[in-house]
């Protein structure tokens, strides 16, 4: 060959001489476009040559390159862990609500894993940059499908910023009454009164309407009674005044009630409401029952439909 012949046709005429099964995908200074190549599998046989030949070359350095990966994931995913309950620490030491810190802990893990991942994809040989494109259209089609689990993520932030309860407010909320036990990223934890634990999406709560029982300190108890117009209004009224006074749970500030709600053709609706605070309300609210029971039989008092006993009876009752 002529020495004066320009270096590309030199380079032309070489390659032309070698043979096809010569030519590898692998070149000698990238391992990522080594691997990029391994991923056409139109022709095996080239694709079997190409892995036995990058296996030879780039065999040491690829099998670094997934054991410092598989590193990368346990490690990192060590650290989420750490660093989430570490976060969770801190804001329980700054006296931070215990629902924002929860939800917070949650999500700094979820975020951590997704770069020890990207980390671990990136020592491999995977171009990220693509691969979060790729990531990315993906994630498109996949909000579409996972609409409902988007829904409850943007409903559980809202449930972090607006908050209408927190963590251990007895509440109704999603079709389900209990105590709150967590608000996680996409449910919320409702721990009912017989200890089962419900899981509610965070979107059936906000889409619903939400009852806090214990928003505020003190609740009223509301009982009403179907009395007989046989019973003396006075004597009944007084009865129930001094029931309420006798028990130190009912408060006497707002001062409890006792009134006629309503002159109905069978019988007078007496409304019977003190006022307790929060955490008493279930146990007042039994034993005032099962005292205005135990009174009205022995005061002779009578329901609507109850049938007046004999003269014999209510001397012996007296």
């Amino acid at each position: 060959m002529d020495a004066a012949a320009p270096l590309p046709a030199i380079l032309a005429s070489k390659s032309a001489t070698l043979k096809p099964e010569s030519i590898v995908a692998v070149t000698p200074g990238s391992l990522v476009a080594a691997i990029d190549d391994m991923t056409n599998f139109s022709d095996p046989a080239t694709w079997w040559r190409n892995l036995l030949r990058l296996v030879r070359q780039r065999g040491s350095e690829l099998a670094i390159n997934l054991l410092s990966a598989v590193t990368i994931l346990i490690v990192g995913r060590w650290f989420a862990r750490v660093s989430s309950k570490l976060l969770g620490r801190l804001a329980a030491r700054a006296k931070c609500d215990t629902t924002l810190a929860k939800f917070a802990s949650h999500l700094s893990y979820a975020a951590i894993l997704a770069l020890v991942v990207l980390s671990a994809l990136h020592r491999i040989g995977i171009d990220t940059t693509s691969f979060t494109a790729v990531v990315a259209a993906a994630g498109l089609a996949v909000g579409l499908a996972l609409q409902g689990s988007l829904a409850n993520f943007a409903a559980g932030v809202l449930l972090i910023v607006f908050k209408p309860f927190k963590v251990g407010d007895s509440v109704l909320a999603g079709g389900s009454t209990g105590t709150i036990e967590e608000i996680q990223i996409f449910n919320t934890l409702i721990r009912t009164d017989n200890n089962a634990v419900v899981i509610v999406p965070n979107g059936s709560i906000t889409a619903a309407t939400i009852t806090n029982y214990s928003a505020e300190s003190t609740r009223r108890i509301d009982i009403t009674l179907r009395c007989s117009y046989d019973n003396n209004l006075l004597e009944l009224k007084r009865f129930l005044l001094e029931l309420l006074a006798a028990d130190d749970r009912v408060l006497q500030l707002p001062p409890p009630v006792v009134a006629i709600d309503q002159l109905a053709d069978t019988g007078m609706h007496v409304v019977v409401q003190p006022w307790v605070r929060t955490e008493y309300l279930p146990a007042v609210r039994a034993d005032l029952l099962e005292a205005i029971k135990v009174g009205f039989e022995r005061h002779g008092f009578r329901m609507v439909g109850q049938v007046k006993p004999p003269l014999a009876i209510r001397r012996v009752a007296a």
